[in-house]
């Protein structure tokens, strides 16, 4: 995706087939499920959705410390409720900083693509197994639940593992 992304209602109708209203009302069930955590999804109708790449760098850093999920937090927030870019350098600084992690550090990564190549390998790992929408959440290595599901396929899915009768996607 280029850096300057794309509007998001217009991606997902691309990418995936839906109308402009199920596209919409997904993205109404996912705020107000937000909402229910204390999370706070600022979509409207100039919403973007931008290239993650460098946040990915970032991202795979902080993982070799043990500081991702910081980052992360810091992150879905730049994105999702400040409706910031995540392709813009500025901008994944601050995230860092708010993160409380090394602005310097993180500069220097943004800067040298130091973590490029493991990036790209995760990428291609993750699409190799299947992995094509997000969120993507993968049972026991071997089972894939894709998309923003209701938490009765998440429900359904433990059982058939449990049970045995799931069917093996990842």
């Amino acid at each position: 995706m280029a850096p300057e992304g794309e509007n998001t209602a217009e991606h997902v109708t691309k990418k995936y087939g839906s109308s402009r209203e199920q596209s919409n009302a997904v993205r109404e069930i996912i705020a107000e499920r937000g909402a229910e955590l204390g999370f706070t999804f600022s979509y409207n109708p100039e919403s973007r959705i931008w290239n993650t790449f460098d946040a990915h760098q970032l991202l795979h850093w902080v993982s070799l410390e043990g500081k991702a999920l910081r980052l992360k937090e810091a992150l879905f927030k730049l994105n999702f409720t400040d409706q910031r870019s995540t392709s813009d350098h500025a901008a994944l600084l601050d995230a860092v900083r708010d993160a409380g992690l090394d602005v310097e550090r993180a500069r220097s990564v943004l800067e040298s693509d130091e973590y490029a190549v493991e990036v790209r390998a995760e990428e291609a790992r993750w699409r190799g197994r299947g992995i094509h929408a997000v969120p993507s959440a993968i049972f026991n290595g071997r089972w894939l639940v894709q998309g923003g599901q209701p938490p009765e396929v998440f429900e359904q899915a433990i059982r058939d593992i449990i049970s045995g009768v799931a069917k093996e996607e990842a």
